[in-house]
């Protein structure tokens, strides 16, 4: 529960949301995509839901029509993996950053509102590349790279970066993409490698743009 507790950070009092402020006790819960940062569904908690969301990392819910709680995947196993908790300036709506399983409605569809969540972004390359590290594959070349090492996987950087720089003389736009993709996975491998995220990069970026 570690990137939870981050929201500790922002000085809100996400932990005691105002749950007086509606006769039934219930405070909406609006599901954010960490990632795509898609709305996925509205919800309502009350004070044992969030008790449960913060102890299992995994949103749960009150249901207003089971009148019990709910956790979201109970019976699909598409569960809503909490990344951060976040309540507003009333102090009486959460926003919960979240990390979906799968198609959060129950008609199938990527969020309640019909809505795709299946856009691309070098957020989701990221976690594809942790998944990677965290649950080897014998099929997989990301994976293949982590289990020859620091040296191998610094070593294939240095090679794209090279490869690159070769294309980027010439005015074949496929080829110099292509390469320029295949630096950029590598640079993301060889971060993972490191046990830092890009956004560890970018905040040094910013640092300097000050």
């Amino acid at each position: 529960m570690k990137k939870v507790l981050n929201a500790d950070k922002q000085k809100n009092n996400y932990m005691n949301p105002d749950f007086s402020k509606y006769a039934d006790g219930l405070v909406p819960v609006i599901i954010q995509d960490a990632v795509s940062n898609k709305i996925l569904m509205l919800g309502f908690m009350n004070a044992a839901a969030l008790e449960k969301t913060k102890a299992e990392g995994k949103v749960t819910f009150f249901s207003r029509s089971k009148q019990r709680l709910w956790t979201k995947g109970e019976t699909s196993n598409n569960f809503l993996y909490v990344k951060e908790i976040i309540t507003d300036c009333d102090n009486d709506t959460l926003l919960i950053k979240s990390s979906p399983a799968g198609p959060v409605c129950h008609t199938g569809a990527d969020t309640c509102f019909n809505e795709n969540n299946t856009s691309f972004s070098l957020e989701k390359l990221e976690s594809i590349i942790s998944d990677r590290k965290n649950n080897p594959s014998d099929s997989s070349y990301t994976s293949s790279l982590f289990a020859k090492g620091m040296n191998k996987i610094a070593q294939k950087l240095g090679e794209e970066a090279v490869e690159l720089v070769i294309e980027s003389k010439d005015n074949d736009e496929e080829k110099f993409l292509g390469e320029a993709a295949d630096l950029l996975f590598h640079y993301l491998v060889l971060l993972q490698a490191k046990d830092y995220k890009l956004g560890d990069v970018t905040n040094v970026l910013a640092q300097r743009h000050k």
